[in-house]
């Protein structure tokens, strides 16, 4: 099980995502600044991060999980893709284009996050 935390200010959006990735443990966050309070609190494997979204936007919110993580695992989503660039320079590792299915979420997480861990054992 991985934990994922959404932050994007799109209450359905949140919905969706969450029920979609219900094998894992989500939490979720509003906006860039409770996202950034939600990884403080749950150190999650995966975040994924709307660009504009009101109190902090996810660029400068990507910049400060990085700060506090360097290792985080940032996968942005965006309705606009002239941001994409921005998010990749603020460090995300992949970037989507809204609308997006759970299932482009599922491969990335399966190939670059549940690899790195082993399938079976006791060393978690």
């Amino acid at each position: 099980m991985v934990k994922i935390l959404i932050v994007d200010d799109n209450q359905d959006f949140l919905d969706i995502l969450k029920q979609g990735l219900s094998s894992h443990t989500v939490f979720l966050a509003h906006d860039g600044l409770a996202g950034i309070e939600e990884y403080k609190k749950h150190s999650p494997d995966v975040v994924i991060m709307d660009i504009k979204m009101p109190v902090m936007d996810g660029i400068k919110a990507t910049k400060e999980i990085l700060k506090l993580n360097s290792n985080a695992f940032i996968i942005g989503g965006t309705a606009y893709s002239d941001l994409q660039k921005e998010l990749f320079d603020a460090g995300a590792k992949f970037v989507l284009i809204k609308p997006f299915s759970i299932d482009a979420i599922v491969k990335i997480i399966d190939k670059y996050v549940l690899k790195k861990r082993p399938k079976t054992g006791y060393f978690q």
